[in-house]
């Protein structure tokens, strides 16, 4: 299983790190961006997981379900979901809902996303172990 950060994670996870061992550099606003991008492609497939949906409709649930944490805009969701099509984790389709006349497309999950979801679930949860681990210890001033 491969696990891959960014630089930029890279760089957010080291200033979480560096803040919690006394430094003076705090999380800026871009670094809380950049680490909740990074989880976005997770969300995504998440929520694909769960059945078809169009656009719009994961905006709305991931609102919903996140308690308005990941607001995300259309601009931020759409290379998302373009870059899991080009990786092959998903499909998108051109649907007629049954209640409509317009069409929408919907992307779907593969194969393939399910288990690059499953290996995202797994580095989440030992990323998460990791840095609670680094984080919850005090200081020790020599």
């Amino acid at each position: 299983m491969k696990f891959l950060l960014t630089n930029k994670i890279r760089y957010a996870i080291y200033l979480v790190i560096l803040n919690n061992e006394g430094g003076e550099i705090k999380l800026l606003s871009k670094d809380v961006d950049q680490i909740k991008k990074g989880i976005l492609k997770i969300l995504v497939l998440k929520l694909l997981s769960g059945g078809k949906k169009y656009g719009y409709e994961l905006l709305v649930e991931m609102d919903q379900k996140s308690n308005s944490f990941f607001k995300v805009k259309e601009g931020t969701l759409y290379p998302i979901l373009y870059k899991l099509e080009d990786n092959g984790f998903v499909v998108s389709k051109w649907e007629i809902p049954s209640d409509r006349k317009k069409a929408k497309k919907y992307y779907f999950i593969t194969p393939e996303g399910k288990q690059e979801l499953d290996e995202l679930i797994a580095f989440w949860d030992t990323l998460t172990v990791n840095v609670w681990n680094v984080l919850k210890e005090k200081n020790n001033e020599k």
